[in-house]
């Protein structure tokens, strides 16, 4: 176990429990770094603070996991820490028609660096950080007794691999936890009553997001006998909602050709099965393309219900003035497009873009675009996504649905 002197000032935080140490905060570890392992951490007048794994080879030099001395976090917390996240979400077990959840969230749930998604009987794990990885078998093992899933896929997350030092692969288990080539190519299941299906390799993350059933289900209930845009639509999730709850018709927008073919799919799918009105496939309408350019060139008072679900914008926070430039000309542009008292549900899923910043960028958006807003929904994550309160990062999650008022 390694033990580190942080500098003066640089425990503020951490007493508090947040959970990130970065390498300018340390002022001296012994012994000298050779591999990721424990460390007992202290503040610069050398009184306990918390125990953490150290590498020195993560861009998180140092993730604090124990603030009580008595409490090592050996291989058994990891395991306390995995059987409380699944006890966290039993609720959320053995529905037929609304299977698919978050089941670890990261350093939320304690386990820095490592999310895992409920797929029906598949489980996918995210990994981002070298404590993860380094613990995966153990992780799997675990997951694999105590839920005997049919399936483990474990992906690199590609934002963090490089900064990780991490390899950029997918890591396929069987139910026995053995290591096979190539695992399902295509995983079936259930949110809210609608069917989807995505892909198990070169998807974006686990392939879904979870995060977003609620809000999909709150959308919904605004598309009845509405015509709807649905931009950075990815594979169609808000689109099948829009549909089931009525919409008109849905424009649905991305960058990329094969997702927006795999959402015309699953509009199938769920049109066969009676779940989404008969002749929903004849609503629908796919274009491939620069989603901001797109939305200077579409007519105005076109669409009663624009929903603005950009991918992360601002990764780090060098990337935040532009982030914020571009979330305040996406919906400066969606106002402008849309119809006097229509409704925009907007989001951004970047950590460094607080709810707070998010709404100042929709009240810049507006006083550019001379009129008025009204916020009626303020959106968030399930329950699934616990919000940390001594890591305010893990609320990356946030939107607003609002009326404009010409």
């Amino acid at each position: 176990m390694y033990n580190v002197i942080l500098k003066p000032n640089k425990e503020k935080q951490l007493l508090k429990h947040h959970p990130w140490v970065f390498s300018g905060a340390i002022d001296n570890i012994e012994p000298k770094f050779v591999n990721g392992d424990l460390a007992k951490v202290f503040s610069s007048d050398n009184k306990f603070i918390a125990y953490g794994y150290y590498d020195e080879k993560s861009h998180i030099i140092l993730h604090l996991l124990s603030w009580d001395e008595k409490i090592i976090p050996d291989d058994s917390f990891l395991l306390d820490a995995l059987k409380s996240a699944i006890y966290r979400r039993k609720d959320h077990f053995n529905k037929d028609r609304d299977n698919a959840f978050r089941l670890i969230h990261g350093e939320a749930d304690f386990i820095p660096g490592l999310a895992c998604d409920v797929y029906a009987s598949h489980l996918k794990l995210i990994v981002s950080s070298r404590y993860a990885y380094y613990k995966i078998n153990l992780i799997k093992d675990t997951l694999i007794k105590l839920l005997k899933p049919k399936t483990i896929t474990v992906i690199m997350d590609k934002e963090y691999a490089k900064a990780e030092s991490l390899p950029q692969k997918i890591l396929y288990f069987d139910k026995n936890g053995e290591k096979v080539e190539e695992g399902e190519k295509t995983i079936s299941f259930y949110e809210s009553g609608i069917r989807f299906e995505i892909e198990n390799t070169n998807s974006q993350k686990s392939g879904f997001y979870c995060d977003q059933r609620d809000n999909r289900n709150i959308v919904e209930s605004y598309c009845e006998g509405k015509t709807v845009l649905d931009a950075c639509s990815y594979t169609g999730a808000f689109t099948l909602h829009a549909l089931r709850g009525g919409a008109l018709s849905v424009d649905a927008l991305d960058q990329s050709e094969s997702a927006l073919r795999h959402l015309l799919y699953q509009v199938h799918l769920n049109e066969d099965e009676g779940i989404i009105p008969p002749s929903s496939r004849d609503k629908v309408t796919i274009k491939s393309c620069d989603v901001f350019d797109e939305m200077r060139r579409i007519e105005s008072n076109k669409y009663d219900f624009i929903i603005l679900d950009p991918p992360k914008l601002a990764a780090t926070k060098g990337k935040l003035e532009n982030a914020l430039k571009a979330y305040k000309d996406l919906n400066r542009n969606a106002m402008l497009k849309i119809k006097n008292g229509g409704l925009i549900a907007s989001f951004s899923c970047s950590g460094s873009v607080t709810r707070e910043i998010l709404r100042q960028q929709i009240a810049y958006a507006a006083a550019d675009a001379g009129l008025e807003i009204q916020i009626i929904r303020t959106l968030s994550a399930g329950d699934d996504h616990p919000i940390r309160i001594s890591f305010p990062e893990s609320e990356y999650l946030k939107g607003f649905i609002y009326r404009v008022i010409r």
